[in-house]
């Protein structure tokens, strides 16, 4: 009962006229100020000042429209919701997610959500510089780590172990490292960063490669290198299981393993979410282990 009449107080307040609210709202003059009346009877203060030519809102009137509009907003937004929900996934989705991971994990998932929901058309890109989200219009971003942006809204879709492993040939000869300090004594293939991840006494510690036979920004390549007996490498699990699972590579350092990071499906902050974007999420939370079990297949 509270909201009945709402629709006509801020018809009559914005339009500064109970005819032009009436034309707006689809009913009489007559029934526009009795409604007003009835308000105005209800809050006990005087919502209107009237003129034979228009209306303005008193001060009492004024905090009310403030109020009254931004639950008309949430009202509205409420509906489109809702109606959003029992519609078919449609739209246009700009999705971003880093190059690699991109290419071999989710794209094969977003083909596949394209397949099943015709009127869904997708515009990727594929980075990894960390994009602003609303400035570039993005609907979603995958991203792995630790989320620090308390203005997006994220759901954890998945998670990766990062693993240091090398081949027998490797370790027969330069023998098997059981403390970061012997890190210093071996190859390390490196790629972007100088700075392995480790977890010791509670805490993530970065350790600094002090030798490096080869530096790569290809995860794929470094993983080819370590199979040819090159070095140690630190790589996410995908890059290795199917060579670790055939003996091909052994895992070394193992009580030194980080955690498993967590993938994140990431979006702007927004009261409600376009019901393609919710879709997706969804397929993608209950998918996406299944497409990272297939690993990155390598030589």
């Amino acid at each position: 009962m509270r909201w009945q009449g709402m629709v006509e107080f801020i018809a009559a307040a914005q339009a500064q006229s109970f005819t032009a609210a009436a034309k707006q709202v689809g009913t009489s003059v007559a029934h526009i100020s009795r409604t007003i009346n009835a308000l105005e009877e209800y809050y006990n203060t005087q919502l209107f000042i009237r003129s034979t030519r228009k209306v303005v809102l008193t001060q009492q009137g004024e905090l009310l429209l403030h109020h009254a509009k931004k639950a008309q907003s949430v009202l509205e937004q409420g509906e489109w919701a809702l109606k959003e929900q029992q519609a078919q996934p449609s739209g246009q989705l700009r999705i971003t997610a880093p190059v690699m991971f991109g290419e071999h994990f989710i794209m094969p998932l977003v083909h596949e959500f394209m397949a099943m929901h015709p009127k869904v058309s997708v515009s990727m890109v594929l980075t990894n510089q960390t994009l602003d989200l609303i400035g570039e219009h993005i609907d979603l971003a995958i991203r792995i780590g630790e989320m620090a942006d308390s203005n997006l809204t994220a759901r954890r879709l998945s998670s990766r172990a990062v693993i240091v492993c090398a081949s027998k040939a490797y370790l027969a000869e330069q023998g098997v490292p059981y403390a970061l300090s012997e890190l210093s004594h071996h190859q390390c293939l490196l790629g972007h960063s100088d700075y392995w991840r480790f977890y010791e006494n509670q805490r993530v510690r970065h350790v600094k490669i002090a030798k490096t036979r080869l530096r790569c920004n290809s995860g794929w390549a470094l993983a080819d290198a370590a199979l040819r007996g090159l070095g140690l490498v630190q790589l996410p699990d995908y890059y290795v299981r199917s060579a670790l699972e055939q003996d091909k590579l052994s895992e070394v350092l193992l009580p030194f393993a980080i955690r498993k990071e967590p993938i994140w499906g990431v979006t702007p902050a927004k009261l409600y979410q376009a019901n393609a974007t919710k879709t997706l999420l969804e397929f993608l939370a209950d998918n996406l282990d299944s497409q990272l079990s297939k690993g990155i297949m390598t030589p």
